[in-house]
């Protein structure tokens, strides 16, 4: 289940953070995608958290969308990671226009979840 915090330039467009929204969670399950959690394209909730920020006055960024990707590790994941970072990023490069920084990060975790 990754994380995904996508910090932003405060006058980045509504209509780019609402394409964000709608196509992350499938952008990114494509992204870290691996035999132990293999991707069906049957988004449930839960399976992708995304939350967006704004800038805040004190933040110094060098670039306008910040994509942090957080998703459990697994060496599948691992061994090519900068591969899936850079495929991430072509493809929001198609809809965005705007500088993009992509962050995946593959900790050692585990997740629970309520039904």
């Amino acid at each position: 289940m990754p994380l995904v915090e996508v910090t932003h330039r405060p006058d980045l467009p509504e209509a780019v953070l609402l394409e964000l929204g709608a196509r992350l969670p499938h952008l990114v399950s494509v992204a870290v995608e691996c035999p132990e959690e293999p991707y069906d394209h049957e988004l449930r909730p839960g399976d992708v958290e995304v939350r967006f920020r704004p800038w805040g006055r004190f933040d110094r960024c060098g670039v306008d969308v910040v994509i942090e990707v957080r998703s459990k590790y697994f060496d599948s994941r691992a061994g090519n990671r900068q591969e899936r970072c850079d495929e991430l990023l072509t493809e929001l490069e198609k809809f965005i226009d705007a500088e993009i920084g992509i962050y995946l990060s593959l900790p050692v975790a585990a997740w629970a979840q309520s039904e």
